[in-house]
């Protein structure tokens, strides 16, 4: 067993569904599932005090033990895959598992912590941009790391760090984010200020005018003005004939 792995004490959910887990949370439990490994899923409930603690440190491998209880042979070796939120995004709900060996290669999500002070932040007006904060790469379970540290002291002024400039921590990891993402990035206040205005009246340019309708498109029969303004002339010859229908009168 990996015994720097944090130890998890679990209990079998006997009954599964929405309404239940709900039950569990109210009673300070956290719902979660362990599958893989040609084995049924099996539904658990974790303390969620000491589990959610655990996850917001960064721990994604973890010793799994049922204390007191049948539910598995020996203790197993897990790994977080995912989290679940409520609708507000805010609180932790359920939780995924992976049953692994501590030799299979694994992809996960790594955070990345960047460390030293950089020269081009010595520059008045310089940003430092973090856009990338999270690399998933692959590696096998027991190499697993905490966090990656990337060094930005040699980063000036312009000067981009790149997902494939990052040093992983052991040589057979290997990087799944695309190597162009940005990870450190330093601007000047100034240059950031002028894109995001750019970006703004790209949006909030005015839409095209749809012109008043055409005098030709209005009711037909109506008399369309001559050049310069004025009213049209009646026809050569005298007045202008009464309407279809209408009798001249003498």
């Amino acid at each position: 067993m990996h015994e720097k792995s944090p130890l998890l004490k679990a209990t079998v959910r006997d009954r599964v569904g929405s309404r239940y887990s709900e039950r569990y949370r109210k009673q300070g439990k956290l719902p979660a599932v362990v599958y893989g490994h040609g084995r049924e899923p099996l539904p658990i409930a974790l303390e969620s005090k000491e589990a959610l603690t655990l996850f917001y440190k960064g721990e994604k491998v973890f010793r799994l033990d049922f204390p007191g209880t049948k539910a598995a042979d020996e203790m197993q070796m897990v790994l977080l895959k995912d989290v679940q939120f409520d609708y507000l995004g805010t609180n932790v709900v359920h939780a995924d598992f992976a049953r692994v060996d501590l030799n299979e290669r694994v992809k996960t999500k790594v955070h990345v912590t960047l460390t030293g002070e950089a020269i081009g932040m010595k520059q008045a007006g310089a940003i430092l941009m973090h856009p990338v904060t999270e690399l998933v790469i692959e590696c096998r379970v027991v190499d697993l790391p905490d966090h990656v540290e990337v060094d930005i002291s040699a980063l000036d002024m312009g000067q981009t760090i790149t997902a494939d400039k990052v040093k992983l921590p052991t040589a057979d990891m290997k990087l799944i984010t695309d190597s162009h993402a940005v990870v450190a990035q330093i601007v000047l206040g100034v240059e950031l200020k002028t894109e995001e205005a750019a970006a703004v009246t790209a949006e909030g340019a005015a839409p095209e005018v749809i012109t008043a309708k055409k005098p030709e498109e209005g009711a037909a029969g109506a008399a369309k003005p001559a050049a310069g303004g004025a009213a049209a002339k009646p026809a050569a010859g005298g007045a202008a004939k009464p309407a279809a229908g209408g009798a001249a009168k003498k």
